[in-house]
């Protein structure tokens, strides 16, 4: 791939990244809950399943998923019903305390992670997004070299941007005003993402 075709992948990839949805969402609402361990692992495990996303549109595979109505549509149900599931999750969540206990940020972190990456996976507009971009670069002998890029890009650029949303996020006084501001801030998540679980059904 020629750096100035890169350069526009990465630059289509950064805005796509940075468009308020789900992830920003869940992103805010684990780094308040969590601190700033919990929403990095959420943004890297969002970041690896966009760039598994990636990879498999780069291969074609997603095709199958845009052109299978059924598997398409198991897709997005099971996706609408993991995202009402987290908003759920945030309304009946408690106000973030001062402090959070050293022993749980393992098992927080690998939480978040995983929340992460599902949001991402199970997200079949995912393949569109990608397939309607990737159609600007892909041709015919794409291989595994040409689509590892497009994974590391498109994957790698998802994660820093939430990495860096976490970061700042957890500073301070910023982590601290949030925190103040928890119970709105959940109930404001929880309501979104049930809102975007209800948009994918419909």
């Amino acid at each position: 791939m020629e750096f100035t075709s890169w350069l526009a992948l990465a630059a289509v990839c950064f805005m796509g990244a940075i468009s308020p949805g789900p992830s920003l969402a869940l992103i805010i609402h684990n780094t308040v809950q969590g601190g700033q361990g919990h929403g990095v692992a959420t943004a890297l495990g969002h970041g690896l399943g966009v760039g598994i996303y990636a990879l498999i549109t780069a291969l074609g595979l997603s095709v199958l998923i845009t052109q299978t109505p059924a598997l398409f549509d198991i897709i997005r149900y099971v996706g609408a019903a993991f995202l009402a599931w987290l908003g759920i999750k945030a309304l009946l969540a408690k106000p973030a305390s001062g402090a959070v206990e050293e022993e749980a940020h393992g098992l927080r972190g690998r939480q978040g992670a995983f929340e992460g990456f599902m949001v991402a996976f199970l997200n079949p507009q995912l393949a569109i997004f990608f397939i309607a971009l990737f159609s600007q670069f892909v041709h015919a002998d794409t291989g595994w070299r040409e689509g590892g890029i497009m994974m590391l890009t498109a994957g790698g650029i998802d994660a820093l941007w939430y990495v860096l949303v976490a970061l700042v996020l957890s500073r301070g006084p910023v982590l601290a005003w949030l925190k103040a501001k928890s119970f709105v801030i959940d109930k404001v998540s929880g309501l979104v993402l049930l809102g975007l679980a209800l948009k994918v059904v419909i």
